[in-house]
């Protein structure tokens, strides 16, 4: 678990990331360096989901040595799909990260919710739903790590 209090928006209990896999994690379907090492220290604060429509069907073999659960969406709804996961988890106790048009629900409604605008580009509806955006998954993983520097940045 994470707890940090926000100057202005109280104190959260966070015990969940979910992430997206490509565009997020990954670029067509490979692991972005940086991610195996930060999901493995993170791994020991929060549940970590990857959750994926999987376009690539490469998300099991990229993420085979990782503590992740991967949940790999089925509905025609995948905007919903993911939402309704980010719900059933505690919206409260996610921090739920994304770029993509279908990643706006969940972004939207967890504690905190995180676009990253990397090579694939984001979703300006997932841009403007996201408490924090930024230009890296690495430095969105990063802020996990160092929870100051998202107290800095979401202080009211």
């Amino acid at each position: 678990m994470l707890e940090i209090t926000i100057p202005g928006r109280g104190k959260y209990r966070l015990q969940n990331l979910v992430l997206d896999f490509n565009g997020t994690l990954a670029f067509n379907g490979v692991l972005l360096e940086g991610i195996v090492e930060r999901l493995a220290v993170i791994s020991n604060l929060l549940e970590v989901y990857v959750i994926t429509s999987d376009t690539f069907v490469s998300v099991g073999k990229q993420m085979a040595d990782l503590p992740v659960t991967i949940i790999r969406l089925s509905s025609s709804d995948h905007k919903q799909e993911k939402k309704d996961f980010v719900e059933s988890l505690g919206a409260d106790s996610v921090i739920a990260i994304g770029n993509g048009s279908n990643d706006s629900a969940m972004v939207r409604i967890a504690a905190i919710g995180i676009a990253v605008i990397q090579q694939e580009g984001a979703a300006s509806g997932t841009v403007q739903s996201a408490d924090l955006v930024f230009t890296s998954i690495i430095d969105a993983l990063d802020v996990i790590l160092n929870p100051q520097r998202m107290i800095a940045t979401l202080r009211e």
